[in-house]
């Protein structure tokens, strides 16, 4: 059930040249294991960020018993476990496969699809992206070519409030009303009927593989294809009317509170729950977790934000935790310069405010799981200081230098 790391790939080219990848992809999931200083970590893959009540017990009871008791949301609205032991592999399987987390061992990594939180629940957006991401996700497990997708490629279906949009998918969909769905990819856009958009896009993902093949540059994601090489839609077997000019929208992601009547977003501290807090957001209809490392609470009225917020969940957007991330650090990273979790946190006496752009905490220049956008970069370099935007910061001087460069933008 595990499988060792290989080593890490050879670094960017540069501008102008084509990325080589001369070995397969090593990204985690839940059943290839990735050795951390802190344990084995298993990625899961979970479609909109869609989990059941008993999923959300069992990923609580994982966490507990195999893990650090806690689980990370990351960048894609899916879920990491930490801190697992080296023998947990089997158990874990076994674990997830009977809460029906595990539905196709061949293509557990490659169902990577991010869908706008709220739709469906909110009465916002031209189409229910949520039912585009269930019907893409079957389709994909039936299609035994889509096992060779790596597991970094991305589909992002952004209901047209253009929340999700500009997260940087390899094939995105967007709702534009009428019946009617956007399908972008490699910077060109068609429209077609929204009915056929996630068949569209399965077709397309395979039109990427082919192209890749014929480029001969082992890429992973449609970015990295050599100058010259490109995804042909028509080709792709997708009967549509080409974009002139495509433009992706730009709506905010969702903010914590309530979203509608029977449903609410919250957000987890530095994109971690408890076991507590996992079973805190229960009971519910459907728990998404979201790509800004927050959950949407389906089933749920105003009436539970105190007990959500009494759990340590962030509720309110003026809370100093909103828009706050970071990378694990120290002592879960062996590549991390400092501990930026604990560094990252509110101090004494912080003051709610307007969080102003997002800022992200990083222990190395990886900068592993940082937003998407425009955002206030806060590094951490070896002589135990910080940059934040650049900027040679001290440590005792980071929650001024911080809230400074996340609002004067």
């Amino acid at each position: 059930m595990l499988a060792a790391m290989p080593p890490t790939p050879p670094p960017t080219p540069e501008p102008g040249e084509p990325r080589i990848r001369d070995r397969g992809d090593a990204c985690p999931g839940a059943l290839r294991l990735h050795s951390a200083d802190d344990g084995r970590l298993a990625r899961l893959r979970l479609p909109g960020g869609r989990l059941t009540s008993r999923q959300v017990e069992t990923l609580a009871d994982a966490a507990e018993t195999l893990g650090d008791g806690r689980l990370s949301i990351t960048s894609r609205g899916n879920a990491e476990l930490r801190g697992l032991g080296d023998d947990c592999g089997a158990e874990l399987a076994a674990l997830l496969d009977e809460a029906g987390l595990l539905p196709s061992p061949t293509h557990e990594r490659v169902r990577n699809i991010v869908a706008s939180p709220a739709s469906g629940l909110d009465g916002l957006g031209a189409a229910d992206a949520q039912l585009w991401a269930r019907e893409l996700d079957t389709h994909l497990r039936s299609a035994p070519w889509a096992a060779a997708l790596s597991g970094r490629f991305l589909f992002v279906l952004d209901d047209g409030r253009g929340d999700v949009a500009g997260l940087g998918g390899d094939v995105t969909l967007v709702a534009v009303g009428g019946g009617e769905a956007e399908l972008h990819v490699g910077g060109r856009a068609v429209r077609l009927a929204s009915s056929d958009a996630p068949g569209a896009a399965l077709a397309v993902a395979g039109g990427f593989l082919d192209t890749a093949r014929r480029a001969g540059t082992g890429a992973w994601r449609v970015r990295e294809l050599p100058e010259g090489y490109a995804v042909d839609v028509a080709a792709s077997g997708v009967g549509s009317e080409p974009v002139p000019t495509p433009e992706l929208p730009q709506g905010p992601p969702l903010t914590p509170g309530i979203l509608g009547p029977a449903a609410l977003s919250v957000l987890a501290p530095l994109g971690r729950l408890t076991a507590a807090q996992l079973r805190a957001l229960l009971p519910a209809e459907e728990v998404r977790l979201t790509p800004w490392r927050g959950v949407v609470v389906a089933g749920a009225g105003a009436d539970r934000l105190p007990a959500l917020d009494a759990a340590g969940l962030v509720t309110r957007p003026d809370s100093p935790w909103a828009g706050v991330t970071a990378c694990t650090g120290r002592p879960g990273c062996a590549k991390s310069l400092a501990d930026v979790r604990a560094d990252a946190a509110p101090g004494p006496g912080t003051h709610p405010g307007p969080p102003g752009l997002p800022v992200h905490f990083s222990g190395c220049e990886r900068r592993c799981g940082h937003p998407h956008g425009t955002w206030t970069d806060v590094l951490a370099t070896a002589d135990g200081a910080y940059l934040v935007d650049g900027v040679p910061t001290p440590r005792t001087a980071l929650p001024g230098a911080v809230t400074a460069a996340r609002t004067t933008r």
